[in-house]
């Protein structure tokens, strides 16, 4: 899929219509045929896809390059059980194999299973595993509190398949509706203590190994301004307030700002230990949105984490031990954060480029700490049920930097989906 976009499948199906057996006139018959024509269509409860990637792997350090394959069953349901109640699943499989190692290997990701419960038309309870995403950037989401530990299997580098494909948390969430507004209410306990590795768990020790809650407030101000206010709490840490704020300008540009702060520890003593020297810590993405007449979309992104090390730290980090290093930046993936304290990133999409039904996006992050950055480049092609998609991604930089340190240098992949 290596993109996101593999799990945005839409399944029209259905059209039915009825005909009384007694009506034998030709204008009894045409009616019954226009009727038929005009039943409106249903969309089916089930969405699946199927996905094969075929890649090639340049690395670094005199390593030789290497083939990977990769076979994805994506599934999701939405099922109406009874008035007001619904039925949420969704479930993915990968099968990956590498030609530097021949054995397979499965990860099973249980992104959701829920039940919904909307007793009003204004409230709604929901509880069950639920992936719920919050924030307006695009590149670094620093108010996605539930995103820590959640991704089992990485299939794409572009950020809005790390939001899809991943681990929701089990919780229980209410909504309370209003014109122009929400508040949401999250519950999520700790049921269990350490991740598992095994192909096919359901992982709550990734996602519920701590207690968490949440309380998110919505309000639309005006039709340009919508500002979304956000605290968060985890047990045996201080509460984090969040702010997700848009503003339209014109026509085409969306301005936003996606903020978090509050008292916390720095990402070194969170992976390496040490006493935690808690204060206070500002995460930010701010930029802008611009969308041309031709569908053409660029945003650009400037990307803050006070709790990252800065240049002096990051530099002294990358002179030291190995496995300081290593267990740094392995904390700091896990809680998809940014290692170095700025960045910058530059999204664009060109919708029916070229020629209709041709899609091209890509991405480029650039580390401010130390110059280095990453590139990923889709051109992906869509007829009625299938998307063929060819991509290319490389890591840059000196070594030991945010993305020079990368084992790999350069990968292509073919990746072709089938919607049913």
């Amino acid at each position: 899929m290596m993109r996101a976009s593999a799990i945005f499948c839409v399944l029209l199906a259905g059209v039915s219509a009825s005909a009384s057996a007694q009506e034998n006139t030709d204008l009894d018959a045409l009616a019954t045929a226009d009727r038929a024509q005009s039943a409106p269509e249903h969309a089916s409860d089930w969405h699946l896809l199927t996905e094969a990637a075929f890649g090639d792997t340049a690395q670094r350090y005199g390593l030789p390059s290497y083939r990977s394959e990769r076979l994805s069953v994506d599934a999701a349901l939405d099922k109406t059980l009874a008035p007001g109640w619904r039925l949420i699943f969704a479930d993915r499989l990968d099968w990956n194999r590498e030609s530097q190692d021949p054995s397979e290997y499965k990860v099973n990701t249980l992104k959701e299973l829920y039940v919904s419960w909307q007793f009003t038309p204004s409230e709604i309870v929901d509880v069950g595993r639920i992936n719920t995403r919050f924030g307006v950037a695009t590149g670094y989401n620093p108010t996605d509190y539930f995103r820590n530990d959640a991704v089992r299997s990485v299939v794409s580098l572009n950020p809005s398949s790390l939001r899809n494909n991943r681990l929701g948390s089990a919780m229980l969430r209410t909504q309370t509706l209003w014109d122009g507004g929400s508040l949401t209410a999250i519950a999520s306990p700790k049921l269990t203590d350490a991740p598992s590795n095994a192909p096919f768990s359901v992982d709550l020790g990734a996602t519920n190994n701590t207690d968490r809650w949440l309380l998110a407030l919505s309000q639309k101000l005006s039709d340009t301004v919508n500002p979304q206010f956000l605290l968060y709490g985890e047990a045996g840490k201080s509460p984090q307030l969040g702010l997700d704020l848009t503003r339209l300008f014109g026509d085409a540009t969306v301005a936003f700002v996606e903020w978090s702060g509050g008292q916390g520890a720095s990402l070194y003593s969170d992976a390496l230990g040490g006493p935690p020297r808690d204060v206070f810590r500002n995460r930010v993405a701010s930029g802008l949105t611009y969308t041309t007449n031709d569908k053409i979309t660029l945003t650009l992104e400037a990307e803050y984490n006070g709790a990252a090390l800065d240049s002096s730290g990051w530099n002294a980090l990358g002179k030291g031990p190995i496995p300081a290093y290593e267990q740094y930046r392995n904390i700091a993936q896990q809680a998809q954060d940014l290692p170095t304290r700025k960045a910058l990133f530059l999204y664009g999409s060109w919708q029916d480029a070229i020629v209709t039904h041709l899609d091209l996006s890509g991405f480029a992050r650039q580390d401010l700490t130390d110059q280095s950055r990453l590139t990923w480049l889709e051109a992906r092609y869509h007829w009625d049920h299938t998307d063929v998609a060819l991509q290319w991604q490389r890591y840059g930089g000196k070594a030991w930097s945010d993305y020079g340190a990368a084992q790999a240098r350069t990968t292509w992949q073919t990746v072709a989906t089938y919607f049913f």
